[in-house]
């Protein structure tokens, strides 16, 4: 019989990042939506909602339908956050609960405050098998298949790492029906014809066109919907990236074993949509498998030399003994970090490189077919703070430590979970002699004096307070609003007891501060120390002049210290 391939869907291609999902869903829970997300008037409702909670950015009505709420509704209830559909043939609703209802595990991914207990809201949502076979009687669970695959793979190969084309070849077109013996033998046959391959892209097309025949919708899918895939199984904290594929967490190994199976399911999905909307198990809230899994973490925080101490934690329950794991693997996490912030004095180009397609408001830069960076449209605040508390690292020479300086939440592969919650400044980077403060922010237009001005005078202010050294602010924006800048010039600020404060902050565009930084690094002065240089010289213009004149002082004394360092090296 002739293969007919059908690719499964963890995520939606509308909602790409799956980290937007509890925003969303809080702002729904307090909406008048609860239980009501059916029929016209209520998606096209819903969807205003969203728009005007800033959740999405419907641009100028562009959606009439109220597509963009059925794609949200769609997430909920696959995640099992609200009360899935049932189908007349599968059972009564009732038994249930109410369509598109707060379920239990709903409440527990609202209170989920840290990024691990988001993630692990997912991993019990994607371990429910509620996908549906080509049977039509059975179910599967696309994450605990592809860690069979890649599982089968670490067996072969050594690494359980599964790349983007193979993923798109041969992950998500496949399910429990397969062979997983074939699959793995026609991902390394792909691997080894890749391999010899002179152009990657030409062979990627040809494979994609040749699987493509046995598909009947547009080919273009087996790539894109790879990426939204890839996306929503590596929430999960098992799963993490490796190039554009992806790598079994070394700390998850033990869980990924646990969960893997390459069987379908033959209960009713009635079973796995309570499983699902009560909060579906894992191995790990099985006392005995929660101690193998703590003990292998320990193992490995041992042979990388990386001291901790558990004793004052009881380890008597499941529960317990997780939240010593949590508290591992929370220190295991930081000393990552702290081994990334040292990469990034290496990684500067890149760095410039993400700068630009900031400035661009966002897209993808190709180095080679395998190695490309991206910065999608509707990311562009988490990725601008991102990339600020990355080209900080990189000029290094801070004394508090990476994970202190941002505001914002990383996942397990560095990249931005989301911006930073307001109340504070974005990054704050201490030094020996002086702290810097940065404010970051994608708006460009005359409204951002009235969103910036204030908060960031009031952050500066209380770093002024805080720390007993100078305190200097960064303001890095696209495009500076004259207003902003005359804010800014002024730099006034009353603290508590109407005590005058004149600020030290400088507006500079995103373009001027990458100019600068990829300066510093090009002429061997990247240090802290030509930063505060540049501060204290952009200001001592700004009394003599207004707004329109410092802004343009501003441009003409970078360009100064860049000629400068840029002489100094040649020697001239």
């Amino acid at each position: 019989m002739e293969e007919k391939i059908d690719i499964w869907l963890v995520g939606n291609t509308g909602l790409r990042n799956p980290n937007r999902i509890q925003e969303g869903f809080k702002a729904f829970a307090n909406s008048p939506y609860v239980g009501k997300l059916r029929g016209k008037e209520n998606e096209i409702g819903f969807m205003n909602f969203l728009n005007d909670q800033g959740i999405i950015q419907n641009e100028a009505g562009k959606d009439t339908s109220g597509s963009h709420a059925r794609k949200w509704r769609l997430m909920f209830s696959k995640n099992g956050f609200i009360y899935p559909q049932v189908k007349k043939k599968d059972g009564d609703q009732n038994e249930l609960g109410n369509l598109d209802d707060i379920t239990p595990f709903g409440r527990t991914f609202l209170k989920a405050d840290t990024y691990p207990a988001v993630q692990e809201c997912y991993l019990r949502a994607l371990s429910v098998e509620q996908f549906a076979m080509p049977d039509g009687k059975s179910y599967f669970s696309p994450l605990r298949w592809i860690l069979a695959i890649m599982l089968e793979l670490e067996k072969r190969t050594g690494s359980s790492e599964i790349a983007r084309i193979e993923f798109a070849l041969w992950g998500h077109t496949t399910n429990p029906s397969y062979s997983i013996g074939e699959i793995v033998d026609n991902i390394l046959d792909l691997r080894a014809r890749r391999k010899q391959a002179p152009s990657k892209r030409n062979f990627d097309k040809k494979e994609v066109a040749e699987r493509g025949r046995y598909y009947d919708k547009k080919a273009d899918n087996f790539l894109d919907y790879s990426d939204m895939n890839m996306r929503y199984l590596r929430i999960s904290g098992v799963l993490q990236r490796k190039g554009r594929g992806m790598i079994i967490a070394p700390a998850k190994h033990i869980l990924a074993e646990k969960l893997a199976k390459s069987t379908s399911n033959e209960e009713s999905i009635m079973i796995q949509y309570k499983r699902l909307c009560e909060g579906a198990e894992l191995p790990t809230d099985n006392e005995d498998t929660a101690k193998v899994l703590l003990n292998d973490l320990m193992k490995q925080m041992k042979s990388r030399q990386i001291l901790f101490d558990i004793s004052d934690l009881p380890l008597n329950t499941a529960t317990e003994i997780n939240i010593a794991r949590r508290r591992l693997e929370d220190l295991l996490s930081k000393t990552d970090e702290i081994q990334y912030a040292k990469e990034q004095c290496n990684q500067w180009q890149e760095i410039a490189d993400y700068m630009e397609l900031l400035i661009k408001g966002g897209g993808k830069h190709t180095y080679d077919d395998d190695n490309i960076i991206e910065v999608p449209k509707d990311e562009t605040p988490a990725y601008l703070e991102w990339i600020l508390w990355r080209a900080s690292l990189a000029i290094d020479h801070m004394v508090n430590k990476p994970y202190e300086v941002r505001g914002f939440k990383l996942d397990s592969d560095f990249l931005p979970v989301s911006a930073a919650g307001g109340g504070k400044g974005d990054l704050y980077c201490e030094f020996n002699d002086f702290t810097i403060l940065t404010e970051v922010t994608m708006s460009t237009s005359s409204r951002q004096e009235a969103m910036e001005g204030e908060p960031v005078r009031r952050h500066v202010s209380d770093a002024v307070l805080k720390y007993d050294k100078p305190v200097y602010g960064m303001f890095i924006a696209v495009k500076i609003d004259t207003n902003t800048a005359e804010t800014f010039r002024h730099g006034i600020w009353y603290a508590r007891g109407d005590v005058k404060q004149r600020l030290d902050i400088v507006p500079l565009t995103l373009a001027q501060y990458r100019e600068y930084f990829m300066a510093m690094f090009r002429t061997g002065h990247a240090n802290p120390e030509k930063l505060r240089e540049l501060i204290l010289l952009c200001e001592t213009r700004r009394d003599i002049l207004n707004a329109p004149r410092w802004k343009s002082y501003i441009g003409t004394a970078t360009n100064a210290i860049i000629r400068q360092m840029e002489k100094e090296t040649s020697g001239n």
